[in-house]
């Protein structure tokens, strides 16, 4: 593993935890988990995608060399492949042939949209997990290992805050419910802006709700009860009726993304895929909202976000992430797996380059392989007794100090 805040290596993981510590303790605490957090339960990252998406549809994959959608590698005479492209901006670039070719009638349409629907396949299979996690009612159990570092993510991050202090935000790029699934387990109060018991409808005003314990006082109000989760690119389980969008239960949604993934129909109601109207979509009712509170988290004072999992393939987020570091109380960890040191950093993504040269203490990146992946950013993070341990520290100092103060008064 390696460390390094600002131009400033961290000496080892004792030197990360202790600031990460410092970080948690912060008036806005959020976590922005990508692709990668997901691996470890049965997600794919976007390069597995793309080789999933390769070896299921040979078919699609032709047309979309031959039109110049992606450019071809390897040898000649072999079966085509190419490298992972970014998936988003692919869907976006068949999306306005699309269109144009609806309007003009081209014999191209048929394959475009084919091609598109098998990209949308891949997508949803990466996203699916486990299918018989969607079959009962009941969903994950606590005994569920592979989501164990979701569980611990959340009770780290709740467990962190103090008597007065906002609940965490978790935002995330990924259309999967491991976070659902993970909360719902060790029964934390989940807001994700959709409100209602049988019809949850979307609701954004949720956001500026909480949960507290009445009872509580004093030492007791330590921690949170809830967390706020932005879906940022949309979900597995929305899906839009009427113009209005809806939270739909897993074994709900399980028959129709099982025929779509089947390749029984093209079509998916869902809200999770990307298209070539995103950002325009962005200023729209729901993607928008959620943006919106992205945005604004990242400009209020004293925030910390840490990242994980987040190859840095979206440029919308990119340029908020960027943006965000005008805000002078603004703390940054970026956990990256392709982070190996000063030297490695001509080959990682634009986006992350431009972090890192401005060498800002307020910025960490975090790397060397494993040590780096989402396993390894929840397990440095403290545990609630190191914060315990710190306080009864403190309380020691300040007794000793006024004990001395004391002394010298009576001596006077």
């Amino acid at each position: 593993m390696i460390a390094i805040r600002g131009n400033i290596e961290l000496k080892d993981d004792i030197e990360l935890t202790a600031h990460l510590a410092s970080l948690l303790r912060m008036e806005n605490v959020g976590v922005l988990l990508g692709a990668g957090a997901s691996v470890g339960c049965g997600g794919k990252t976007m390069a597995q995608l793309w080789s999933d998406f390769e070896a299921h549809s040979a078919e699609e994959l032709s047309w979309l060399i031959a039109n110049k959608y992606v450019a071809p590698r390897g040898m000649p005479g072999i079966e085509p492949k190419t490298d992972a492209p970014n998936v988003e901006r692919l869907l976006d670039t068949l999306a306005i042939s699309i269109a144009e070719w609806e309007r003009s009638k081209e014999a191209s349409l048929a394959p475009a949209k084919k091609a598109r629907a098998a990209i949308y396949r891949a997508l949803v299979r990466a996203s699916v997990l486990d299918q018989k996690w969607w079959e009962t009612p009941e969903g994950v159990g606590h005994q569920e290992g592979r989501l164990a570092s979701h569980r611990l993510l959340l009770q780290r991050l709740t467990s962190a805050r103090q008597p007065g202090q906002a609940a965490p935000w978790l935002f995330t790029t990924n259309y999967d419910l491991s976070i659902e699934w993970a909360a719902d387990s060790i029964d934390l109060n989940l807001i994700n802006g959709f409100m209602g018991l049988h019809s949850r409808r979307f609701s954004p005003q949720s956001f500026d709700l909480g949960f507290r314990n009445v009872q509580a006082k004093g030492e007791a109000q330590f921690g949170s009860y809830n967390v706020y989760l932005a879906k940022l690119h949309g979900s597995l389980t929305w899906k839009e009726v009427s113009g209005q969008f809806y939270e739909i239960q897993a074994t709900e949604a399980r028959q129709e993304i099982q025929s779509f993934t089947d390749g029984k129909t093209d079509d998916l109601a869902f809200t999770v895929l990307p298209s070539a109207a995103k950002y325009i979509q962005t200023v729209g009712f729901v993607l928008g909202e959620l943006f919106r509170r992205y945005s604004e988290f990242l400009a209020r004072p004293q925030s910390a976000l840490l990242v994980s999992g987040y190859g840095f393939g979206d440029e919308h987020i990119n340029r908020l992430l960027v943006s965000a570091l005008l805000n002078p109380t603004f703390q940054l960890v970026v956990y990256l797996p392709a982070f190996s040191g000063p030297d490695s950093i001509s080959a990682l993504p634009i986006a992350a380059q431009n972090l890192l040269s401005l060498e800002s203490p307020r910025v960490t990146f975090v790397g060397g392989g494993p040590d780096s992946y989402f396993d390894g950013f929840v397990s440095h993070l403290p545990e609630p007794s190191i914060y315990d341990d710190d306080l009864r520290k403190l309380e020691e100092r300040l007794r000793g100090f006024t004990s001395e103060k004391g002394e010298a008064g009576e001596g006077a």
